[in-house]
This record gives structure tokens, sequence and C-alpha cells, in this order.
């Protein structure tokens, strides 16, 4: 059987396909205006990449933002079951979810059966969000992926406090005109996005084992500044992070299918 998972997000698209429980292809493209368009520009090379046509799919689950304007998906899932069934499948020990995307911030527990136990999430405020990094890295005239690399090296604690984009923006213009390093700011950033992630996870209660989900989990300044935040490690995800939950659309998809034949 061969199946996808298709997430349109609010920055990125991904795909994710599946045949004979085995990763055929996975594609990650930045989004255009259109939900349409970007899902058919991330399936096109995905089906591209594993050789076949849309049609040799058997089923195919959309999940994201725009899931409702995925024209070739069988039927669309929330965001939060995919996130979860996309970390659970591969990780049956995780309990809690932690997912930071371009535009928003996930947390979800999970029981030992895979269910959804409680979930909670921030789509209101950029700051806990990888656009408050795509910011940041715009006013340091940096490449959003050096991140990581500065905030290795660091040697002054610095303390962002504002919440707000526009002023945590200001913040940092003042901080290089007073002449403090760019990887102590960048660590400053980083553990402040942390900060307000692992206070969203609190809400909910965090449960180990946790997992670190979504394009900022590839900063590793982030996921470092977050184990210190919530005083537990994170396991690490398996695959890139970035397509957590389009794989975990495409395992749904697969479930589908298989309940659909034994019917």
């Amino acid at each position: 059987m061969r199946v996808s998972g298709c997430d349109v997000g609010s920055l990125t698209a991904k795909v994710v396909i599946i045949n004979n429980n085995e990763i055929e292809a996975k594609v990650v493209l930045r989004c255009v205006s259109s939900p349409e368009k970007s899902a058919e520009s991330v399936m096109s090379q995905a089906v591209s990449q594993a050789g076949i046509t849309l049609s040799d799919i058997d089923y195919i689950v959309g999940t994201g933002y725009g899931k409702e304007r995925i024209s070739f998906a069988n039927h669309t899932e929330s965001e939060i079951n995919c996130h979860a069934q996309g970390v659970y499948s591969l990780l049956p020990e995780a309990r809690t979810v932690i997912d930071i995307g371009g535009q928003d911030a996930k947390v979800v527990k999970i029981g030992d059966q895979g269910q959804i136990n409680q979930y909670v999430y921030n789509d209101k405020c950029a700051s806990g969000t990888g656009r408050f990094l795509e910011v940041m890295a715009e006013a340091l005239e940096l490449p959003i992926d050096m991140m990581s690399l500065y905030h290795e090296q660091a040697k002054e604690k610095l303390h962002i406090s504002n919440q707000c984009v526009i002023f945590a923006e200001s913040e940092v213009v003042s901080l290089i005109n007073e002449g403090k390093e760019t990887p102590d700011i960048i660590c400053g950033l980083n553990t402040a996005l942390a900060k307000r992630v692992s206070s969203l996870a609190r809400s909910i209660g965090i449960v180990p084992d946790v997992v670190f989900t979504g394009g900022v989990a590839k900063n590793s300044g982030v996921a470092k500044a977050l184990e210190q935040s919530i005083g537990l490690p994170l396991t690490a995800y398996p695959l890139d992070p970035q397509i957590s939950g389009a794989y975990g659309a495409a395992v749904l998809a697969l479930k589908h299918l298989s309940v659909s034949k034994i019917d």
C-alpha cells in the first residue's frame, strides 16, 4: 500500500510518501500565496522524487492551515492529531510533543495508546514561534540557519525582556548599538523563545518522554534552552522534525486504508 501525508502550513508545505511501510519520498518547500499551489507544487516534487504519479498513491491525508485547500486529499485531519501520530508511531514512549512551527506553537500530551489526552497551542502571537526568530535574524542580517551555530559561541547571558516581536526587534537593535556580541544576542533570543514555549507547555503539564518537533527543532540552541527551561531532556525525533505532521498524516492514511480493506 502506498499512502501520503500533505501538510500545508503557514510558511512551508511538506509531503511524505510511504510505500510498504518505508518512506519513499519526503519534500519540504516554502509556501507561495496560494495553499492550492503550495500543495500541488510540493506533491509534484514528491511524486517525482519517488518516480511515480499521483494516481499511484492509494490514499492521501491533508493537514495544516491549508488542509481544506488540498484538492487531491482523500480526507483531512487536525494538525494536533497528525503531530501526535507522527511522533507516537516512531516513539511510543513519548508522552509530550512540543512543536514550534513558523506561525504557531503546539504542545500535545499523548496517552500510552497514542490517544490525545490534552493539548494547547498559541497562534495569536509570533513571539513563541519560528517567525520570531526569522524577524530577529533579519535584524541581525544573518541567515536563519546560523542561529544554532552562534548560540554555541555565546559567552555573556543576555535577557530579552520584550514579549512582542516588534519591541523585541527594537531591543535587539539597541543591544547591537551597545556593542553586544552577536552570539550573546542570539543565545538570549533562543532562550527567550524557549521560555515562552515552556510556559505554554507547563499550562497543561509536561510528562516525559518529551519530543521536540517542527522547523524550529532544527535549531539546537532553542533545543538546549528548552531542555534547561523545562528541566527535562528532549528525545530526538528520528526523522526531519519539520515533517512530523506530514509523516503523521501518512500514518493516519495507512490506518484508514487498512481499516477500509478489513471492512
